[in-house]
């Protein structure tokens, strides 16, 4: 039978790509499984956890899914694991505080979006989606118990997110120093060869190798990828702070919030998200103009999740829309479903603003006015201004530099 693997050096080769030696555990290791692989003609089962805490998958997140590709296109085949038991409990992974539990509800509605998602990079042959309450919510108390056992309290707080919780004497529950041995049991029962995860997650993944040897498994190879920063240029990427990019946030969107990075952030976006290799990174980041890297990294970005076509109209009307300060049309906002009803004549703006899903608060919505940032029309409302809005026709609301909404009373008036 002809073998279906690359040569060793080249699929090292591949995989090594965009992660740091150091972030590979061990290299040693994995040479070992890939040989191994190639010479029984058999796939490695390479493994990637996702806890469904948020409705959509992002760019960030996509960062590891693509390396799950590459680890596809050398023949090899990925679990990508759902956490809809986990997702209840909470990863305190990088946490200062304790996460609030989602509801079964919550859970399985984010899982659902992402079973959907994941296939705008993996392919579905080769990808077998999981869930791990498959076996956790069959799992009995002796064998919980038994889990339990193979780990102790000091090694825990060796965990440095615990250990400046702890020293700082706030509150750390028991589900979430039960949460790393949880995440561990999964590569138990999916008898993982490789594990990809964050930065982040390196004392999970860890662990996991720990638990995997008490289990009598050999223990899996973890890559620890890198994070990428969300667009506000601060924290890691995360639809709960509002600095994402969904994979299937709309092409025009997509690109807009490319646009909107700081310069900053130019070669962590272009190096993580813009699927060229190091040598094309390098020589695209040579150029020293920043508008025009950012709008070489939005098409490369928009192309990767929708097409070119869509890139390059996403392109045309950001320069239309932003260079030239031109609004969008009635048209345009109505087709992209940004349009906000309001129920009676007279609105406070704010309220208006949060309906739209511009902002999450009354508060947030009054800073951003008070900033300059919020306009009707492309008439800036003054922080001194009167907030209640008489809805006599269909107006155009900006917030921001790229968020706009047609606010109408009546259907009749569109």
């Amino acid at each position: 039978m002809k073998n279906q693997f690359p040569p060793i050096d080249e699929q090292l080769e591949r995989l090594k790509d965009s992660v740091a030696p150091t972030e590979i555990i061990s290299e040693e290791n994995l040479t070992e499984k890939l040989e191994k692989s190639r010479k029984e003609n058999k796939p490695l089962r390479i493994k990637q956890g996702f806890d469904a805490s948020a409705p959509d998958l992002h760019i960030g997140h996509a960062v590891s899914i693509w390396k799950l590709k590459t680890f596809q296109d050398l023949g090899h085949r990925v679990i990508f694991l759902i956490g809809d038991f986990t997702g209840m409990v909470g990863d305190p992974s990088g946490k200062s505080k304790t996460r609030p539990r989602l509801t079964r509800e919550q859970v399985e509605a984010n899982a659902e979006t992402y079973r959907q998602q994941v296939f705008h990079i993996l392919d579905p042959e080769l990808t077998d989606i999981r869930f791990n309450s498959e076996w956790h919510s069959k799992c009995d108390i002796y064998k919980f118990l038994e889990l339990a056992s193979h780990y102790t309290v000091r090694r825990m707080l060796e965990r440095d997110d615990f250990w400046k919780r702890f020293q700082a004497e706030q509150p750390i529950s028991i589900l979430e120093f039960l949460y790393p041995l949880i995440q561990a049991y999964d590569s138990v029962a999916l008898e993982a060869d490789v594990e990809l995860g964050g930065t982040d997650q390196k004392f999970n993944l860890v662990l996991t190798r720990h638990i995997q040897r008490a289990y009598e498994q050999e223990p899996q190879v973890v890559f620890l990828m890198p994070l990428l920063r969300g667009t506000d240029g601060n924290d890691k990427m995360s639809k709960s702070l509002d600095n994402a990019i969904g994979i299937i946030d709309p092409p025009e969107e997509m690109y807009g919030k490319i646009m909107s990075i700081s310069d900053e952030l130019l070669p962590e976006y272009y190096r993580m998200a813009s699927g060229l290799d190091e040598s094309q990174v390098d020589n695209a980041l040579s150029f020293d103009d920043p508008f025009k890297l950012k709008h070489g990294l939005a098409k490369l970005v928009t192309t990767r999740y929708h097409d070119e076509a869509s890139a390059k109209n996403a392109g045309a009307q950001f320069l239309d829309r932003f260079k030239e300060k031109n609004l969008p049309s009635h048209a345009d906002l109505i087709e992209s479903g940004l349009i906000v009803k309001v129920d009676c004549d007279i609105v406070w703006l704010p309220k208006i603003m949060v309906t739209a899903g511009a902002v999450k608060s009354n508060g947030e919505a009054l800073r951003l006015i008070k900033q300059g940032a919020v306009s009707i029309d492309d008439e800036k409302i003054e922080k001194d201004a009167d907030l209640d809005i008489k809805i006599n026709s269909p107006f155009i609301l900006k917030v921001g530099k790229r968020r706009f909404y047609l606010v109408y009373r009546d259907e009749a008036q569109l």
